[in-house]
């Protein structure tokens, strides 16, 4: 194989696949905390969002609301990688010899050629999967629990303006 078919070679062998992988391992980590905390956030505003229902007022966990969790449950790195190589050599001899009148000529004629052709190609693609799950069963319990028995604001631990300790 040439050099230039060898340099073609080692550069797609060299591809940096593992930090590719390690990059989308991190990115789905990070996008499932960013999703986790979303789904906080929307439970801690229902708990505190008022619905009145016949002049009562509810929050919208204590009627059975809950935020959707989201899970990556599937990531996937392809790559393609396309590459060929061809080298190809001619080499051609003609000649001719003509006689006239004692003189003799001869033509000779030569020709070498060599040819190289490459191409190389590549394309990726990633692809996540993502799904909606219910919350899970101990913090539905959680929410449930404060939604109903609500905490009042001296035993939440806010500070009450007394600052003297006694």
């Amino acid at each position: 194989m040439s050099t230039t078919g060898t340099n073609v070679v080692k550069a797609l062998t060299n591809a940096p696949l593992p930090l590719l992988i390690e990059k989308l391992g991190l990115a789905v980590a990070t996008a499932q905390k960013a999703l986790d905390e979303n789904s906080i956030k929307l439970a801690q505003a229902m708990a505190v969002t008022p619905v009145k229902i016949n002049g009562n007022e509810f929050n919208l966990i204590s009627l059975g609301f809950a935020p959707t969790f989201y899970a990556f449950t599937e990531a996937t790195v392809e790559a393609k990688l396309e590459f060929s190589l061809a080298e190809s050599t001619s080499f051609d001899i003609g000649g001719g010899l003509e006689a006239q009148a004692g003189v003799v000529a001869v033509s000779v004629s030569a020709s070498y050629g060599r040819k190289y052709e490459m191409s190389a190609e590549g394309s990726s693609s990633i692809a996540a999967r993502l799904v909606s799950l219910p919350a899970p069963e101990r913090f539905n319990e959680v929410l449930t629990d404060l939604a109903n028995n609500p905490v009042p604001e001296e035993e939440s631990g806010g500070e009450s303006g007394d600052e003297s300790g006694g």
